[in-house]
């Protein structure tokens, strides 16, 4: 193998791909950049055994061929590299001779062959969607995802497309996040569940630009994902997912209408004296059209109150005040409507108007003054 590329764009090129190389493994193959030159284009590949990402770069190709090389060190190399263009050959022996102005490296690589094989998908109608849409719905959802869960369904994102309607859902055991969109899609209804690690990836690739697409092609174990010049294959989760729909109550004794950037700031005032080793739960008490929020813990306390529009019961309850900020955060209105039912009900975080988002979040029992 023989070729010529231009050194910034190989580079870019191997950095992204890098994202699905594995960095724990036994298996040395897939801790690198599977390099194929064939015509006049490079096709990149990068596979973790979960996760794969495949692009091509064009260049001048002398001699058809593949190599595997080091994934940390190619980039490595790439990035330091002190000419626009560089000339990489291999032999027979899979060491591979990196040009680049005056400097020379020679790297011990694997033949192509000992390199695992990526899925397919095919043959299934694809599911597309603007990329902004899907990068936003992603953000207000993956900070609901099990990070160490025995479930491990959990770990993942819901995935629920209906005719004209693309659904996402996360779940940890204590918070709930879904998010909707209606889309314009009439192919068969869809559910399923892929891993945040995976849409995380996903996300970084997408260009930017406005009405820049995403296709989603999903088969029974994998999803595959054509971003611009990338395609990413990911494997699908197996197993039950939560019901849910049964997790939303369907009583509200307590309603109320806050202004989410003052309730973000009071939360995150009274939560200065909560620390990883000192934690305690924040106590919200509604009622008289006001949001009493206060916080106690080995430091001292905080109390702090907002204006709100309060219909219903009064009612006083605590929360995991890392939980009520993320949901909050990613709650893209100036207002958001909190629904309660008691003390030991879940609180309910939805917009004024529409149901694009829900959040839920499990109250903290509160001890007694």
């Amino acid at each position: 193998m023989k070729f010529i590329c231009n050194t910034s764009i190989l580079a870019d090129a191997c950095q992204s791909v890098q994202r699905a190389v594995s960095t724990k493994t036994s298996i040395p193959a897939i801790e690198g950049i599977f390099i194929k030159a064939l015509g006049s284009e490079l096709v990149l590949t990068g596979y973790d055994l979960e996760m794969g990402i495949t692009t091509s770069v064009p260049a001048k190709v002398e001699e058809n061929g593949g190599i595997v090389i080091n994934a940390k060190v190619l980039c490595e190399i790439l990035r330091k590299l002190p000419d626009d263009s560089v000339c990489i050959e291999s032999d027979e022996r899979q060491v591979a001779v990196i040009r680049s102005g005056e400097m020379e490296y020679s790297l011990i690589g694997i033949a192509p062959d000992e390199y695992p094989e990526l899925p397919s998908v095919s043959g299934v109608f694809p599911i597309v969607l603007q990329q902004d849409i899907l990068k936003e719905m992603i953000r207000q959802t993956i900070f609901s995802v099990a990070v160490n869960e025995n479930k491990v369904v959990h770990t993942g994102i819901k995935f629920e497309i209906t005719q004209n309607e693309i659904k996402l859902i996360a779940v940890d055991g204590f918070r709930l996040a879904v998010r909707k969109e209606v889309i314009d899609y009439t192919g068969e209804d869809a559910t399923f569940i892929v891993p945040a690690k995976s849409l995380s990836e996903v996300v970084k690739l997408f260009s930017g630009e406005e009405n820049d697409t995403v296709s989603m092609c999903v088969g029974k174990r994998h999803i595959v994902y054509e971003i611009g010049q990338y395609t990413v294959v990911s494997r699908l989760l197996d197993g039950e997912f939560l019901n849910y729909r049964s997790a939303i109550p369907n009583l509200v004794s307590t309603t109320v209408k806050v202004n989410t950037r003052k309730l973000i700031e009071s939360i995150e005032r009274t939560s200065l004296i909560i620390t990883d080793k000192i934690k305690s739960p924040l106590r919200c008490s509604f009622d008289d059209n006001l949001i009493r929020i206060s916080s106690t813990t080995a430091l001292g306390t905080a109390n702090d109150k907002i204006p709100a529009e309060i219909t219903g019961a009064g009612v006083e309850i605590g929360f995991n005040n890392r939980f009520l900020l993320e949901a909050l955060r990613v709650c893209d209105t100036d207002e958001v409507y909190l629904q309660l039912n008691g003390s030991v009900a879940p609180i309910v975080i939805v917009p004024p108007e529409g149901d694009r988002f829900l959040f839920l979040i499990l109250p903290v029992r509160l001890k007694a003054d």
